[in-house]
């Protein structure tokens, strides 16, 4: 039983692994294929929940609170989704995915559950090995374009949700709390496009069939499953975790979509993964237990 919100991170990591790739074909324009795989989920979470009788009112704070968790994610997306079209699916996955770093400083200002010295150590590994992973050659000739400035933004987005998530999730059931993110996320992000001028409509049928696999397991699967994990494990653990995804992503992009991987890679994703590692074993690494 204590292995199952592990199983359940796991899985939620491949199916959102496979998002990258999906969005790099640009099939459909970043913005609103974050607004259509928000959106297809609602279409299949809001009847379960109503179905269920998990629909239900909460007091003031933590429906704010849900109202910004829909709206970070949402917004996360949609520049993510930017970011993935503008430069490579692996180069933006990474530059998303420091959100640990974020997360571990928000843990340690606005939650009791303080990281701990192995959660540092993990993620300094984990960080060299997304470095060592793209090459340092890129971080330092990387310029500050908007692909480049909207993954890292894409990272406080995610880190903010990941915290707001977990305090959310200490009272409310991941059903309840992916109704309210996922419609709240939908609608900002329907909005937004509205005021961008996008087509909503127009695409093609390869382009349709990538927006169903975002919503229904990108989105609906993956973060029923990682809400149950960040529900029942710390929440540095679920988000340094989740820098697996780019490794995952890179290797799918390499078969899909043809982008080079290389033995410095393969180096780097085993760093990555090693950091991970590191931070789910409770005896501090060095130095003794208070």
């Amino acid at each position: 039983m204590a292995n199952k919100p592990r199983i359940a991170l796991f899985i939620g990591i491949l199916c959102i692994s496979i998002f990258p790739v999906l969005v790099k074909m640009a099939l459909v324009p970043g913005l609103i294929s974050a607004f259509y795989r928000m959106g297809i989920a609602a279409l299949f979470i809001v009847p379960y929940a109503l179905l269920t009788k998990q629909i239900k009112l909460y007091d003031r704070k933590t429906t704010i609170l849900m109202v910004l968790c829909g709206v970070c994610f949402g917004l996360d997306i949609g520049v993510w989704n930017i970011a993935i079209q503008g430069s490579t699916a692996t180069q933006a996955t990474l530059l998303g995915n420091l959100a640990p770093v974020w997360v571990g400083i928000g843990s340690y200002f606005f939650l009791q559950m303080k990281p701990s010295l192995n959660f540092w150590i993990g993620t300094v590994l984990a960080l060299i090995g997304m470095v060592t992973l793209v090459g340092i050659e890129v971080f330092v000739n990387l310029s500050f374009d908007i692909p480049f400035l909207f993954s890292i933004l894409s990272g406080l987005l995610y880190a903010t949700y990941i915290l707001l998530s977990k305090k959310v999730l200490g009272q409310v059931g991941v059903v309840s709390f992916m109704l309210y993110s996922i419609t709240v996320s939908t609608l900002f992000l329907a909005v937004l496009n509205g005021i961008m001028g996008s087509e909503f409509t127009g695409f093609s049928t390869a382009g349709w069939m990538t927006l169903i696999v975002q919503g229904i397991v990108c989105q609906l699967l993956a973060w029923l499953l990682i809400s149950y994990a960040t529900q029942n494990m710390r929440a540095t653990r679920v988000s340094l975790s989740l820098l697996s995804q780019a490794l995952f992503a890179a290797l799918l992009a390499w078969y899909f979509l043809d982008e080079a991987i290389s033995i410095q890679m393969v180096i780097g994703g085993c760093i990555i993964l090693l950091g991970i590692g590191i931070t789910f074993i409770n005896k501090p690494l060095i130095g003794r237990p208070r």
